[in-house]
């Protein structure tokens, strides 16, 4: 029997609670990028600077959500997916990132709320998906510890202006991501490099997830809060001593650093010593105000990582065996489709006793697609999404807690350093004219959630 006709998943089998829905980011669909008075971001910034993106691509239109965007909620209501994920842009309505605001920016997010819930969809925000303001990152950004009170004025903003309507809010996207790529490796805005920089942005990072969500707790009775962590499944590349020593550090920075503290562990400092070093930065009442109890947290698998030990790479003495060198099937990203790393990383995740509830807040694979005919046949992604959700649903059947899946992402858009080369979406876009074509992932979604 053709998987794609196979009867066995079934959204009952997940339990009528169960959250289905879809996440996107701001600045990967917006565009608009200088339109009704935003102000600049680091990735406005980043992405005009040669050579950062493949192909030169930029997001100054990206999908045009910000004029498109009840056509897009339109599609969102005929493929029955009940919850939007989406971020406030930071900049669009704080221009320099601190007061004052910017009345335009506020009145777009409360259209896009109003549309969701006068068409039946329930809104959840992200308050940072990565694109801070230019104008803090001249301040030094998130390595400046005021990027906490920055940050705590932007969160009142949001709450003010739309907690009366909004409920499920997720209070910073992939810390370990943005801080590691943008902060260390310099990959990703705003392009710094070096331990010192990433060590300050992840203190004040993991400062300001807590201090967030300490004001929604303050100002929305009801609100349900979250935070959402990158997981990626690690395994060593072989059974000696050193790569499983590797793999352990890798697993430690990968999927610890940033859960751990907010959970009043504190820091993973054994297992990662290089981690001891945040000591320089850590004052008197810090590890304290790192803890916080999140109603659920959103853990965001796409695959699996093989490790082994490379002493010459410093601070961490591990490196990633890639999915061309294995041989093995992967991605347009290059990584590896491995469903099983979703079993794992729920398993993984479910040993922390401080997480009430974990929401799958993003999964999906980016493949070639083309438009024929007027349909877009995507079995691989099709086939991605059913095989990550028989791991869940064996998760549900096992006894963990796993309380919703929503995919990445509705539309293809601006992936990042990738540019417009891979496309996530369940909805086909041509950037050139911007017509959406719903791909054959897309409608099989539709039937499933019917």
């Amino acid at each position: 029997m053709n998987k794609i006709e196979s009867s066995f998943l079934n959204k009952n089998q997940f339990g009528k609670d169960f959250l289905w829905g879809v996440s996107t980011a701001a600045f990967q669909i917006e565009g608009a990028h200088d339109s009704d008075g935003k102000g600049s971001s680091i990735w406005d910034v980043f992405t005009s600077q040669k050579g950062k993106i493949k192909n030169g691509h930029h997001a100054i239109t990206a999908c045009d959500f910000y004029n498109s965007y009840q056509d897009d909620i339109g599609l969102i209501k005929e493929l029955n997916i009940p919850n939007f994920r989406f971020s406030i842009s930071w900049p669009r309505i704080m221009p320099t990132g601190i007061y004052p605001i910017n009345q335009a920016g506020i009145d777009y997010y409360n259209k896009i709320i109003d549309s969701l819930l006068n068409s039946g969809i329930e809104p959840w925000i992200t308050l940072y998906h990565w694109d801070l303001p230019h104008d803090l990152e001249v301040k030094g950004g998130w390595t400046n510890r005021e990027s906490v009170s920055w940050f705590k004025d932007y969160v009142e903003v949001c709450v003010q202006y739309f907690g009366d309507r909004v409920k499920n809010w997720m209070v910073i996207n992939e810390p370990s991501v943005f801080t590691g790529a943008g902060y260390f490796l310099g990959i990703h805005a705003p392009g710094k490099k070096g331990i010192t920089n990433y060590l300050k942005a992840m203190h004040h990072v993991t400062l300001a997830t807590a201090a967030g969500a300490k004001i929604i707790r303050e100002r929305i009775s009801d609100a349900n809060i979250g935070t959402t962590f990158s997981c990626t499944h690690i395994e060593p590349a072989t059974e000696s001593s050193k790569d499983v020593e590797a793999a352990k550090r890798v697993d430690t920075l990968l999927n610890r650093t940033f859960i751990e503290p907010i959970l009043g562990l504190g820091y993973p400092q054994k297992d990662l010593p290089v981690l001891k070093k945040l000591n320089n930065y850590i004052l008197d009442d810090d590890l304290k105000n790192l803890d916080f109890d999140f109603d659920f947290i959103g853990l965001q698998c796409y695959t699996r990582e093989v490790v082994k030990s490379a002493m010459l790479i410093p601070y961490i003495g591990a490196e990633l065996v890639s999915a061309e060198k294995r041989n093995v099937i992967s991605t347009d990203m290059g990584w590896e489709v491995y469903p099983p790393a979703m079993y794992h990383i729920l398993k993984k995740f479910n040993e922390y006793e401080g997480i009430r509830k974990i929401i799958v807040t993003e999964n999906g694979a980016a493949f070639p697609d083309t438009v024929q005919n007027g349909k877009v046949h995507d079995i691989k992604r099709t086939h991605f999404i059913q095989d990550n959700l028989e791991q869940i649903l064996k998760a549900k059947q096992d006894g963990l807690n796993v309380d919703g899946y929503f995919v990445w992402t509705l539309t293809d858009n601006f992936e990042w350093a990738e540019g417009y080369n891979a496309r996530f979406g369940l909805i086909h876009v041509d950037f050139e004219t911007q017509k959406r074509t719903i791909k054959n992932s897309g409608l099989w979604f539709k039937d499933f959630l019917s």
